[in-house]
């Protein structure tokens, strides 16, 4: 299991062109499952309309954590993924 926790800088937070890119995304990675964890509300990563339902604005704190079969892949896609839309800042 690998994770890694972040600050979402873009303006709108997690909506739905990004959440839905995240989401296909995922799916390209059957081997591992990806959760995305704000607050005490966990996510799996596949799932489109709870990743928006999470509510995640500008600023806000997620965890993600890759788990699976090729997580050591789909830890760095999703990484960057979360880099390029949304700007995140790692801590």
């Amino acid at each position: 299991m690998k994770s890694f926790t972040c600050i979402i800088r873009d303006p709108l937070g997690m909506h739905a062109r990004p959440a839905g890119k995240l989401a296909k995304l995922v799916k390209q990675y059957p081997g591992s499952k990806v959760t995305v964890t704000k607050g005490d509300s966990s996510v799996n990563a596949t799932q489109l309309m709870k990743l928006m339902g999470m509510g995640v604005k500008q600023n806000d704190t997620v965890t993600v954590t890759v788990e699976g079969g090729d997580e050591d892949v789909t830890f760095a896609a999703v990484k960057d993924f979360f880099a390029t839309d949304f700007s995140a800042e790692f801590n």
